[in-house]
């Protein structure tokens, strides 16, 4: 067995809470960079609209709904999703109202974006 410790602050009583725990929320006002658990949004991803919370990036919101990649790779088109979730490692390239080699991670989800699976390098536009 396992046992993991939580360094939490004096009077916290050494629990966590978070999502999914008692006395936890999903989103927490006022934190930065947190989604706001208010009203939501849709946003297409090759033509199928998904939804999305204001303050989401869109990664995060293609993870809620259920889409695990979003980029193949330019040698052998294997496919592609969020791998570190803070922009290091640009798995996450997605092509959003256009623009190729955004990393889907860090862009926020806004109203009415159009982003699509992103095939290589992102620019056959390029070779044409």
């Amino acid at each position: 067995m396992i046992r993991i410790r939580v360094r939490t602050t004096a009077g916290s009583g050494g629990s966590v809470p978070g999502p999914g725990r008692p006395g936890g929320s999903a989103g927490s006002a006022g934190s930065a960079g947190s989604a706001d658990s208010g009203a939501g949004f849709e946003f297409s991803f090759d033509g199928l609209p998904v939804r999305a919370l204001p303050g989401q990036s869109i990664a995060a919101a293609l993870w809620a709904a259920g889409v695990l990649s979003w980029r193949t790779t330019r040698l052998n088109g294997r496919p592609r999703g969020a791998f570190c979730g803070i922009g290091s490692c640009y798995d996450c390239l997605a092509t959003v109202n256009g623009a190729p080699n955004n990393r889907a991670c860090l862009v926020p989800a806004r109203p009415g974006d159009t982003v699509t699976t992103q095939e290589g390098n992102g620019r056959a536009w390029l070779q044409e």
